[in-house]
C-alpha cells in the first residue's frame, strides 16, 4: 500500500522564502543536540528531494557551510530564518524545519538525535531521504 502524502508549506519568518514539501499525516522529526541545531532550534523533518519544491525566494537565500562543507545551511537573507537545508546526513534530500511548517501534520513524534556524536550516529538517518 502506498503512503498518502499531503502538501505542506514551509517558510521563513518574513515569507520571502517558501517551499512545498509532501509529508505523510504521521511523521517522525529529529531534535538534534549538535551545536548548530541547538543554537537555532531546528527540528528535522528529512525528506527525499523529489518530495521538496522551492516555490519562492531562491534569490532571497544565502548559504552557510562549515566543517566538511557537505551540509548547505540555507537561510533567508532578510529575516535570518532557516526553513530548510541540505543536511550532511542526507545530502540527496532536504531537512525541513518542523517549526517553519505553516500547518503541522496530524501526528508528530519527536525523536532525540545525538548530533554531538554525529559520526557514530549519522547512519541512523540515511534511510529518511530514500
Amino acid at each position: 500500500m502506498t503512503e498518502s502524502l499531503t502538501p505542506h508549506l514551509t517558510r521563513c519568518h518574513c515569507g520571502a522564502v517558501q517551499a512545498r514539501v509532501l509529508l505523510p499525516n504521521a511523521i517522525s522529526a529529529q531534535r538534534c543536540n549538535c551545536s548548530m541545531c541547538n543554537s537555532v532550534g531546528f527540528v528535522h523533518v528529512i525528506v527525499p528531494a523529489h518530495r521538496f519544491e522551492l516555490i519562492q525566494g531562491e534569490q532571497d537565500l544565502t548559504t552557510y557551510t562549515f566543517n566538511t562543507g557537505v551540509a548547505k545551511h540555507t537561510f533567508c537573507k532578510h529575516c535570518g530564518v532557516k526553513p530548510f537545508y541540505t543536511p550532511r546526513s542526507n545530502p540527496d534530500g532536504f531537512s525541513v524545519n518542523l517549526h517553519c511548517l505553516t500547518i503541522q501534520p496530524a501526528q508528530v513524534t519527536i525523536e532525540d538525535f545525538d548530533g554531538q556524536n554525529w559520526e557514530a550516529n549519522a547512519g541512523a538517518l540515511k534511510h529518511l531521504s530514500e
